[in-house]
């Protein structure tokens, strides 16, 4: 490991200027069970680590009018969450499918999002729950729908000197409902190869027929970034749900991913069970509803 600065900023102004300092050679540093690790490879050599361990709020899980999620949360408090667990259950499932118990003490959802793996795993349902990332620089503070966090392979939208601070999840509707799937090699342990999120929020007609009132299918490990599958949402949205369109919507799903071969998984393969992992959400979701 290369020697470095550090810094323990105790405000949220004081961190994002020792991050703008280094013009994009700082790191910040939460839970670090991603960062420290890449440092001992080599993988990332920054001249220096920003902790935001001292900063007040970012840690905070609030619901009011919709939910308040602080980057710094780790996926046991998610896991411990009431709020979440009640009205935002797809989020304590996926934070519980991640890593070990004692990663999941220190990992934060910040961390997770800002690596901008194109896996990570809070993203999909985060995005099917039409998440915003409430972004804190030297220039003060923006708003992104997270759907357009991700850039590419590593890359998201935050600049130098800029910090996550805080996802905004709009509390869902009634008749509204989520999921997160993925596949892995070693349940809980292992990068996907593959995750689909949905939210499905479903309408009854005066006949008792299941429509799509609104839909999002959002597609993990298949594509450079953390993918909205959007041309089979339109097969969806507004639509009868029937076991026909769910499955035509899942077969566009998949041809709509943009897999690749690598160690994980083939091509081929990823493709095959984006298909079969949309169809069973939606259906399961349409059920539920």
């Amino acid at each position: 490991m290369k020697p470095f600065e550090f810094f323990s900023p105790a405000t949220l102004p004081e961190a994002a200027r020792a991050l703008a300092d280094y013009q994009g050679e700082a790191r910040a540093l939460a839970g670090g069970t991603d960062l420290l690790i890449r440092m001992k490879r080599r993988q990332w050599t920054p001249r220096a680590v920003v902790s935001l361990n001292r900063l007040a709020g970012l840690n905070e899980i609030a619901l009011n009018g919709e939910l308040k999620l602080g980057a710094r949360a780790t996926l046991n408090q998610i896991i411990r969450s009431a709020a979440i667990r009640e009205y935002f259950p797809a989020l304590a499932h996926t934070a519980r499918g991640m890593a070990g118990v004692q990663v999941r003490s220190l990992a934060t959802v910040g961390g997770n999002l800002c690596n901008a793996a194109p896996s990570a795993d809070m993203a999909p349902p985060l995005i099917a729950l039409n998440a915003r990332a409430v972004i804190v620089g030297v220039d003060g503070e923006r708003v992104v729908p997270l759907d357009e966090f991700f850039v590419g392979p590593g890359k998201s939208v935050l600049q130098p000197g800029e910090i996550l601070q805080t996802l905004l999840v709009p509390r869902p509707k009634e008749n509204a409902f989520a999921s997160y799937h993925k596949l892995e090699h070693r349940a809980a342990m292992d990068i996907a190869m593959v995750g689909v999120g949905v939210s499905l929020n479903v309408e009854r007609s005066t006949f008792n027929v299941q429509h799509c009132a609104d839909v999002r299918i959002v597609l993990g490990a298949v594509a450079p970034t953390p993918w909205r599958a959007k041309r089979a949402e339109e097969i969806l949205r507004g639509n009868e749900l029937t076991a026909e369109r769910i499955a035509e919507a899942a077969r566009v799903a998949a041809a709509e991913a943009k897999p690749i071969d690598d160690v994980r998984s083939s091509a081929w393969y990823r493709r095959e069970m984006v298909e079969v992992l949309t169809r069973r959400q939606l259906q399961r979701l349409a059920e539920t509803a």
